[in-house]
């Protein structure tokens, strides 16, 4: 039932997310034909104000500047308009030369503007930044490859906003992320243009997954310039070189193994978790959580939390007294500091249930 609910809430999220970027695409839109509506515009009132000028000038004069702008207007539109057909030819000539200009001026704007807005696919990247430019507190996830398409999984299950970006357009799982409704910019991170195209001012996370440590150290001080709060996590191989990243930056460097992916996207989400170890075949992880007042579990006790996520509380810290290994019957209140020992799935559900 809770991820039946998860799933719907998560549908409405993304058809707003998808209405509020058609309406921000259609705004860029107007914005490229700006130039086409003014200069129409501007033809229309100054053909107006010409053929008022010259309508007194040749004696064949209308009843206002107002009323010479409507009669242009109309007959750029081939309507006849509230008056006789002039007599001198100069006055003649707009009747044949204002519905040239309509057509050529307006209806090839108006030709182009609907075959964009109606084939966004041939605007592939502005679409994608449209959605991107709708999201807030979101997650910026760098790199498509196999660990990046299973954090984008992960992120996508707990309901988070992401967006990514991607320089390989033919890798395999970038149509497969699209269809979920997450937007991909594909372009080169480290170019300051991509970072906003995702949106990262906006950004809570930015998550580094490619296989490349001096990109991913160059894109995540570059993000952290343009953004300087978003929470970094990064994928390094080297152990020594990720200790030095996270004592010097701040960031949150982990292990590139291949499960890690819950891992991953549990610290997208605030949770500062370990790189998981191999006990026996399994993957263990040790996090640190903070209960949310909103968490499924808050008020309840340590047993039902191990039973419930098949988790091990290491440590609970309530009013700044620590408790190691509680009891079963130990509770758990708004505001604790958990230890949590597990594997990364199972903290992945309960990181979503803590939200």
């Amino acid at each position: 039932m809770p991820k039946t609910r998860h799933a719907k809430s998560g549908s409405r999220r993304h058809r707003w997310q998808h209405l509020r970027a058609s309406l921000r695409d259609t705004t860029i839109l107007l914005s490229e034909f700006r130039s086409a509506l003014l200069w129409f515009s501007f033809a229309i009132l100054g053909g107006g104000a010409l053929f008022y000028f010259l309508s007194n000038l040749f004696n064949e004069p209308v009843g206002s500047l107002t009323e010479a702008i409507y009669i242009v207007l109309t007959i750029t539109f081939l309507q006849p308009p509230n008056r006789d057909f002039p007599q001198n030819l100069v006055l003649q000539s707009f009747h044949f030369i204002m519905p040239l200009v309509g057509v050529v001026m307006l209806a090839q704007g108006l030709a182009d503007f609907g075959s964009l807005i109606f084939n966004r696919r041939t605007r592939n990247k502005e679409w994608e930044m449209a959605v991107a430019s709708t999201l807030n507190k979101h997650v910026i996830l760098v790199g498509l490859g196999h660990l990046g398409y299973r954090v984008a999984l992960k992120l996508h299950e707990t309901g988070e906003q992401i967006s990514v970006v991607e320089f390989n357009a033919n890798i395999d799982t970038l149509s497969a992320v699209r269809e979920l409704g997450i937007p991909v910019i594909h372009d080169d991170a480290t170019r300051p243009a991509a970072l906003e195209a995702a949106n990262i001012k906006d950004a809570r996370t930015i998550i580094l997954a490619s296989q490349n440590d001096a990109m991913n150290l160059q894109i995540a001080l570059k993000a952290r310039s343009m953004n300087k709060n978003i929470k970094v996590v990064i994928r390094i191989f080297d152990e020594d070189f990720a200790h030095s990243l996270q004592e010097q930056f701040g960031f949150i460097a982990l292990s590139a193994t291949e499960m890690a992916a819950p891992v991953f996207a549990a610290a997208a989400t605030g949770t500062d978790v370990t790189n998981p170890i191999s006990i026996e075949g399994q993957l263990l992880s040790l996090a640190r959580i903070v209960t949310s007042d909103n968490a499924a579990f808050v008020n309840k006790t340590v047993g039902y939390l191990e039973d419930h996520y098949h988790l091990s509380i290491v440590l609970i810290r309530h009013d700044h007294q620590s408790e190691m290994h509680p009891t079963d019957n130990s509770p758990i209140h708004a505001g604790d500091t958990l230890a949590v020992l597990g594997g990364p799935d199972e903290l992945h559900r309960l990181v979503h249930d803590n939200e």
